[in-house]
């Protein structure tokens, strides 16, 4: 009987793991994880650097141990360094179809996906930095810092009112047309609960 059930917990699939650039995509997961009670794993140890080299070594790490791996990045980088640019799209004919890797990249920066909660746009930015210049105007006190970014009323507030629901639909809408995008939502419609409905007798 106990093998039966350890062939069985061994066939369960593991959530997949969040592998993110930096500390915005590590608190952001780990408060929408709560809020949304998102079917994902956040484990510090795969953040914290966004070089294509760095997100490759913790993509392998995580398929050799977990199964699934979702990576989170930004990609204004490759728009100045020729060198990195190269290392992503050997990285995209890599993994692109592989379906135990969903590549959840934004242009800039996952400070648009937070934006396009606010404003309807898809414009140029080019940097993070203009992102987040943009996004001040709606939430004031945003910076890229373990004292704003652990608190998760700013996350709170992107859930409140319709407002994910909105920036996803305006995601999708834009896809990879015009100069901003984001597949942010590629995340949410894989690891989000569907509501279960209780059938009649």
């Amino acid at each position: 009987m106990a093998r039966k059930d350890r062939k069985q917990k061994e066939k369960r699939p593991s959530m997949p793991v969040v592998i993110g650039a930096g500390i915005t995509e590590q608190w952001y997961f780990s408060h929408l994880k709560k809020l949304k009670e998102l079917q994902i794993q956040i484990r510090p140890r795969f953040f914290g650097n966004e070089h294509i080299h760095a997100l490759t070594k913790n993509v392998e790490h995580v398929l050799a141990s977990e199964g699934r791996a979702i990576v989170v990045f930004d990609t204004d980088v490759q728009a100045w360094d020729a060198g990195e640019k190269t290392r992503y799209e050997a990285f995209i004919k890599k993994y692109g179809k592989d379906e135990r890797v969903i590549i959840c990249d934004s242009l800039p920066s996952i400070e648009y996906w937070f934006l396009l909660h606010y404003l309807n746009t898809n414009r140029y930015f080019g940097t993070s930095k203009a992102v987040v210049k943009e996004l001040l105007h709606y939430i004031p006190m945003f910076e890229k810092t373990e004292r704003f970014l652990s608190t998760p009323k700013w996350v709170e507030d992107l859930c409140a009112d319709g407002k994910m629901e909105l920036a996803t639909t305006r995601a999708l809408t834009y896809g990879y047309k015009g100069e901003s995008y984001t597949n942010i939502p590629k995340l949410l419609q894989l690891c989000t609960p569907q509501p279960t409905t209780n059938k009649k007798d």
